[in-house]
């Protein structure tokens, strides 16, 4: 894990620092996990733009990911580590013993030629996947289930982790990236380590155009527009702003937007700091 300074031999390389790629074993994924990935450019199916700064960026092909580890029981060993377009975690193929292969979320400090397994009964290692029920309190944990048998969804992008708090009845308490405490049924699946490509952090682009390959096109600043496009438009000259807030009127910095009857407010223990 580690990242590189280019020289500045152009002015978009001046500032650029890049990932080292130093975990990629190889850079041809397997065929027969990979499927197409269309690009809608923001529109809807009428043609209309639903979606504003998307558009163009290079072609991709999705890599199917196995987010539920629902092979139980069955050793896999680490084939290779490779780079994902489609997320800021490098993925990890895994050659199962009975001749199946699957990519999954690689976690740092995974290595090719390692066995990992998932299922209850096996050891805490990095890698490796368990319910919470089996999982030793402290543990650092990430690719969390929020339902059992729905496939990962927490703590999936690069670097990130939760921790394995405490278990009370049905339910384990967890303290998710984001700071917040929360209780999670204890037959919900999660995996050992921390996400791979933790240094995504410290990658920076150097020049537009890199947004424009990934798809991202340019951002007009609210404060730029006029009064009929935005709350914060108009004004002469620089005079122009008032309180941050977004284009349908809801106030940024510490408004809180989330529903105070949602189904989900009596499984969190303690909100995400502000």
């Amino acid at each position: 894990m580690s990242v590189r300074k280019l020289k500045p031999i152009t002015p978009g390389q001046r500032f650029r620092v890049v990932n080292g790629f130093d975990a990629i074993t190889t850079d041809k994924p397997e065929k027969s996990l990979l499927a197409p990935k269309k690009r809608t450019g923001g529109r809807n199916s009428q043609g209309k733009m639903t979606m504003r700064y998307k558009g163009g960026g290079h072609k991709k092909r999705y890599r199917i990911i196995d987010f539920k580890r629902d092979k139980q029981g069955i050793p896999a060993t680490v084939a290779t580590i490779e780079y994902d377009p489609n997320r800021t975690a490098f993925i990890a193929l895994l050659n199962y013993q009975d001749g199946e292969k699957r990519y999954v979320i690689a976690q740092n400090g995974l290595q090719v030629g390692q066995n990992i397994v998932s299922g209850s009964n096996v050891a805490p290692e990095i890698g490796n996947a368990m319910p919470l029920s089996d999982i030793p309190l402290g543990t650092i944990i990430s690719c969390i289930e929020l339902r059992p048998g729905q496939g990962a969804v927490m703590a999936r992008s690069a670097g990130s982790f939760a921790q394995l708090m405490a278990r009370d009845g049905k339910f384990a308490t967890v303290k998710l990236p984001s700071g917040e405490v929360r209780l999670v049924l204890m037959n919900c699946m999660a995996t050992i380590g921390v996400v791979s490509n933790s240094d995504h952090q410290l990658l920076v682009s150097g020049k537009a155009g890199r947004s424009r390959w990934l798809g991202r096109r340019p951002r007009t600043r609210p404060v730029v527009m006029n009064p009929v496009d935005h709350p914060m438009g108009g004004g002469e000259g620089k005079s122009s702003g008032g309180h941050p807030r977004s284009r349908k009127g809801i106030p940024a910095k510490g408004y809180r937007t989330r529903s105070k009857t949602k189904a989900s407010n009596k499984y969190i223990v303690e909100r995400r700091k502000k």
